[in-house]
């Protein structure tokens, strides 16, 4: 008899105590179709990844966990963000299970399609991508600066998926690849495409939230994107050294033309000198910097070699 695979679920979470109920209802549902279809084990299960929040989400884990035995919970020792708190659930699971599908705890993500995303998995699949066949329930500002920002990662040079968030599954080879990466600066939408192995997508459209506030107001999506473009990317630092090149050409060129206009008699005294300086000096400071800030980009945070995440709890 052919083995059934284990999946996992790794929802982090953070102030959820509005949704957890109805997430776990609804992924129960859905877990026991699958394990009844034959297309999983019956050992397979849901692991909510509490990121240190402030309201009851951390006391309903537990009581999810305590009267349902697909309900596994992890507590992060402190608030450290999504991408940290994913990585948290992804790793402390990655020994536990065949594949892992991570998504998000606020029902967004379209559970339907968790058959097609195991059905890829068995078809070969390493990495199976979660992307939105469209953005309607977006506001124009959301869906602007959204798809705008996966054009500026692309040009920047970053390998990331078009309209994929975290909503992706992983097979456990690859959890034990993306273990080899120890970059401190995470952002996994593009140090997933980074390891390989054949991969799949599976189009679903996503849903209203259920209920509470978003965990990403504008503010946050700012600092994740500069997160992401920051750890991913050099770009922005030979930029800077571009401009840094051209200011210095640029004073040569204006050094040029007073020079000629000294000759020619259309000059005002000191007028050449104060120009060329400021143009000179300020080129050849911001080439300086930019040369510097190549290194120091690259190893300054990853030199602390700080913990990423620390497990406070594993309820197994």
């Amino acid at each position: 008899m052919e083995r059934k695979e284990k999946l996992y679920l790794v929802i982090p979470c953070y102030n959820e105590e509005e949704v957890l109920h109805e997430t776990e209802h609804r992924l129960t549902v859905k877990l026991n179709q699958m394990i009844a279809d034959g297309l999983i084990s019956d050992e397979s299960r849901m692991v909510f990844v509490d990121d240190g929040s402030k309201d009851r989400t951390w006391n309903i884990i537990t009581e999810l966990h305590e009267k349902n035995p697909l309900v596994l919970g992890i507590k992060s020792s402190r608030n450290r963000g999504h991408q940290n708190t994913l990585l948290a659930g992804l790793m402390t699971v990655k020994d536990e299970c065949d594949m892992v599908v991570s998504m998000d705890a606020d029902l967004q993500d379209d559970i339907e399609v968790l058959d097609q995303f195991v059905q890829q998995y068995y078809d070969g699949c390493e990495i199976v991508y979660g992307v939105r066949s469209a953005r309607k329930t977006d506001t124009f500002f959301k869906k602007f600066t959204a798809e705008g920002f996966y054009k500026l990662m692309e040009w920047m040079g970053v390998e990331i998926v078009f309209n994929h968030a975290d909503y992706r599954l992983m097979s456990s080879r690859a959890l034990q690849e993306l273990a080899k990466y120890k970059e401190v600066n995470l952002f996994l939408r593009g140090i997933v495409p980074m390891i390989g192995f054949k991969t799949g997508i599976v189009t679903y459209e996503r849903h209203e939230r259920f209920a509470g506030e978003s965990k990403y107001p504008l503010k946050k999506m700012l600092s994740f994107a500069m997160d992401g473009i920051t750890s991913l990317s050099i770009k922005p630092i030979r930029f800077i050294t571009g401009l840094g090149i051209t200011l210095f050409v640029i004073s040569i060129i204006l050094l040029v033309y007073y020079t000629i206009g000294y000759f020619l008699g259309n000059t005002t005294p000191g007028w050449a000198t104060i120009v060329v300086s400021i143009w000179g000096i300020g080129g050849l400071q911001l080439l300086a910097i930019g040369v510097i800030g190549e290194y120091i980009g690259k190893i300054y945070m990853e030199t602390k070699e700080r913990p990423r995440y620390i497990i406070e709890e594993f309820l197994k």
